[in-house]
């Protein structure tokens, strides 16, 4: 596993619709590879050979796949963004992932048409704990 980095960037809050963010799924050399992960977008370019054409998690590249990485599933019928159905277990795995990722890539934005399950989901838990 990679260690952590302490050189990244200030994350950034670009926006992305879903359709947006299928354009960096590594099939085209010219750009980025981008993963999402409960609505954030992290550049994940330099591991092209985990998540770029042929990686083991290609199956996320240039889409929010929460709840596939919350289920620990490689299925794409998984790699779809509304984590609203998990159980707590796979809850804690999915942030699992989103800390694990946020240490060692690039925030490059955020999906701003999350679906509607997720979006009321984040809400409610801003409003439990502020």
């Amino acid at each position: 596993m990679q260690p952590p980095r302490d050189d990244l960037d200030p994350p950034k809050d670009d926006p992305f619709t879903l359709r947006e963010l299928a354009a960096y799924d590594g099939s085209d050399e010219s750009k980025p590879i981008y993963v999402s992960i409960k609505g954030d977008v992290f550049d994940v370019t330099r591991k092209k050979d985990v998540y770029g054409k042929g990686g083991s998690y290609s199956i996320f590249a240039g889409k929010d796949g929460s709840k596939g990485f919350g289920m620990s599933s490689l299925k794409p019928e998984d790699a779809v963004p509304d984590y609203s159905t998990l159980p707590e277990n796979e809850l804690k795995v999915l942030e699992d992932w989103h800390s694990f990722f946020k240490k060692r890539y690039n925030i490059v934005g955020r999906v701003t048409d999350m679906p509607e399950a997720v979006v009321t989901a984040r809400t409610s838990e801003s409003d439990a704990t502020s």
